[in-house]
């Protein structure tokens, strides 16, 4: 029996739809992203967004959800590894938000749809279950949509937690909801969880631990090969225009109030070093704030969408999407935005880790202070509690080879050790998707 709460959740859905679909036209007035494909957020698909599925019957349907950039990220490596091994499945991405919903249509083949996930709405979850029809479901990390979830279970859909985690914060918001949260977490038949510390979370929300499997976060496991490398950050290099006597701090995935900062520490360094900065804000919609921020400090930039190895500025302002987990390969010391303030998490450390360079990020990793630990310890990350503290540390480095070098080392052999978590997820994967397809017959292709 659902818990009354969730019944309310589903009656309040039910009632909203309709004045949700009434207002729809009025949104593309509205600023912000609201508006983007949200015809697909109502459940309403056009014939061309599912168009290169086959039938059901023919191949099982996986439909992984991914919420923003840094899932899709790891989905891609997922949908990779699912064709791969099962090459007669066919796998629908789904996104919550732009950014992640366009760095997915740019990085998947033509014939793997991606769409924005319906709206927790009964009428919304229905229209988009006819039209996907899923044989599988896989939710990566923990966006937790009750009615979603709850009624993919009531339907007899086999459903996955890959990568799962959940913060202490996220632990005492979901206590709260009560039966509402065990409820649909015990829908999962598997969950795939990335540290013993996130089932120990899990349990505490009712979940069985036979049920759970601690596999390590499939976001370290972008592959790299060692002469690959060397190619890449050549090739990076060069499109930058960077001399061979130059060096590069990258910025990545910097939010508002970094910048400012950050920009102090390049003016200091570059005052006594050849010193090129490569600043990558996590959101493009802020491109236009960071611009003028260059501007007011009297700074020239170039932007990296136009540079074909000639660059007449010390700045660099990247303005692409999904570039900077190869861009860090061209960097020679490579800080982590997202850290720097207390309103902020961190963000994954481990691919900039991969290419054997210094990884600097702020005192708040929430987030990711697992790997920021493993990196610290190792020698090859370094956490500092202020700007004064990163540049003193990349000054440092910059004057000693020995203990640059080391640094390096350590940065790659930590990133390599955690490495393997796709495969084990892949293994829940199998066993899962072996049970559905023997049901396929049983469904004749509806669900």
């Amino acid at each position: 029996m659902r818990p009354v709460l969730l019944e309310l959740y589903r009656l309040v859905g039910f009632l909203l739809y309709p004045l949700v679909r009434l207002v729809a036209p009025l949104l593309r007035y509205l600023p912000g992203r609201i508006a983007y494909q949200f015809s697909q957020r109502l459940g309403l698909f056009a014939d061309a967004d599912l168009a290169c599925l086959p039938g059901v019957a023919a191949c099982p349907r996986i439909w992984v959800h991914a919420a923003s950039m840094g899932e899709v990220q790891a989905a891609l490596l997922l949908l990779r590894a699912l064709r791969k091994e099962y090459g007669d499945c066919r796998p629908i991405l789904s996104c919550t938000t732009k950014q992640g919903h366009a760095l997915a249509q740019s990085r998947l083949p033509e014939d793997t749809p991606c769409i924005m996930a319906p709206l927790d709405m009964p009428r919304a979850v229905q229209r988009a279950l006819r039209a996907i029809r899923p044989s599988v479901y896989i939710c990566l990390e923990t966006e937790l949509w009750p009615l979603l979830l709850s009624t993919l279970h009531q339907q007899g859909v086999p459903m996955l937690l890959l990568n799962g985690r959940i913060s202490e914060r996220s632990l005492g918001r979901y206590q709260k909801l009560g039966k509402i949260i065990t409820t649909v977490l015990q829908g999962f038949d598997k969950m795939a969880v990335i540290s013993q510390l996130d089932m120990e979370r899990f349990a505490a929300l009712g979940v069985l631990r036979e049920r759970m499997l601690v596999a390590g976060n499939i976001k370290f496991d972008l592959p790299l090969d060692t002469a690959q490398a060397d190619i890449i950050r050549a090739t990076l290099r060069a499109r930058l225009g960077l001399a061979p006597h130059e060096q590069a701090l990258i910025c990545g995935s910097t939010h508002g109030g970094e910048e400012a900062q950050l920009l102090a520490v390049f003016k200091e360094l570059q005052a006594d070093m050849p010193l090129v900065l490569l600043l990558a804000p996590r959101h493009q919609e802020r491109l236009a704030e960071v611009e003028a921020l260059l501007q007011g400090e009297g700074l020239a930039f170039a932007r990296y969408s136009r540079l074909q190895g000639v660059r007449n500025a010390a700045v660099v302002l990247v303005d692409t999407m999904g570039d900077l987990a190869e861009l860090y390969s061209a960097g020679d010391f490579l800080f982590c935005g997202g850290s720097l303030l207390p309103r902020l998490s961190g963000h994954n450390i481990m691919e900039a880790a991969r290419w054997g360079r210094p990884v600097y990020y702020g005192p708040h990793m929430k987030d990711w202070q697992g790997a920021a630990d493993l990196l610290s310890l190792a020698g090859g990350g370094f956490q500092v509690k202020n700007t004064g503290e990163l540049t003193a540390l990349i000054r440092r480095h910059a004057d000693s080879k020995d203990i640059y070098a080391q640094a390096c080392q350590a940065a790659q052999e930590t990133a390599r050790a955690q490495q393997g978590a796709l495969k084990r997820q892949m293994a829940l994967v199998g066993e899962v998707l072996s049970k559905a397809c023997q049901k396929q017959p049983e469904k004749g292709g509806m669900q």
